[in-house]
């Protein structure tokens, strides 16, 4: 059985949008360097230590996703563009079928 993608969308800072389709179980983060995204610069490689993978969810599809973890609330309040409702670490979110359809906004700074 042929394992399902999941297609979404990275907005930018200028309103530009790229559709991209992904496999459930990798992150937005893996799945924003696959297809060069860019303004998710994830210093830290997705060890969720630096902030700098920061992304706004559609609140659609945040509310469909698991709650971020106490860790990545705690990392969320250190990152460089004012933090939103709906503020996540590309790190942390799973590519699932919550994400079907999500926009996913990166905000102007990652430093």
């Amino acid at each position: 059985m042929d394992t399902q993608k999941i297609t979404f969308s990275f907005v930018s800072p200028d309103g530009d949008r790229q559709d991209v389709t992904a496999s459930p179980g990798e992150t937005v983060m893996q799945v924003a360097y696959q297809h060069g995204i860019e303004g998710i610069a994830a210093e830290c490689g997705g060890s969720m230590s630096c902030g700098t993978c920061h992304v706004v969810l559609d609140a659609a599809a945040f509310e469909r996703l698991d709650a971020p973890t106490e860790g990545e609330i705690e990392m969320l309040d250190l990152v460089s563009s004012a933090r939103q409702p709906t503020s996540r670490l590309s790190c942390q979110v799973k590519v699932s079928e919550g994400l079907a359809g999500a926009s996913v906004h990166i905000p102007e700074s990652q430093f």
